[in-house]
């Protein structure tokens, strides 16, 4: 509940504003913010390498920028299934079909998932 317009009205030329060229740093900003390929995002993480004993996968430490937009498509998947599997499914109001690389990732994980009973991978 909101007492005036104000700060919907806000949000909404934000919201808007964003998508006009030049107004992000970097034009890419956009097409990599969550939600934007009709799936949720990946896990993002900073500095320092380790806290709090749970670790950057070393992936993201490697500079190999191949492996590290693998890692996050592979990511963003995992999280989509595990929260909101209606986004993979194509034909529902929400979902879009796999690709055939998505799909390929996505059964990786499931078997990788099966042989390690569980553990948290990303």
């Amino acid at each position: 509940m909101l007492s005036g317009g104000d700060l919907a009205a806000l949000v909404l030329v934000d919201a808007i504003v964003r998508l006009l060229p030049g107004t992000l740093g970097d034009e890419r900003s956009s097409e990599q913010e969550s939600f934007s390929a009709g799936r949720l995002d990946w896990p993002h993480y900073t500095r320092p390498v380790e806290w709090e004993g749970r670790k950057v996968p070393a992936v993201l430490q490697g500079g190999n920028h191949a492996e590290i937009e693998r890692w996050r498509e592979r990511a963003a998947l995992i999280n989509t299934w595990r929260q909101r599997p209606d986004l993979l499914q194509a034909g529902t109001k929400t979902g879009r079909a796999l690709t055939a690389e998505e799909n390929a990732l996505l059964q990786a994980y499931l078997a990788e998932r099966e042989v390690n009973d569980g553990e948290r991978d990303c």
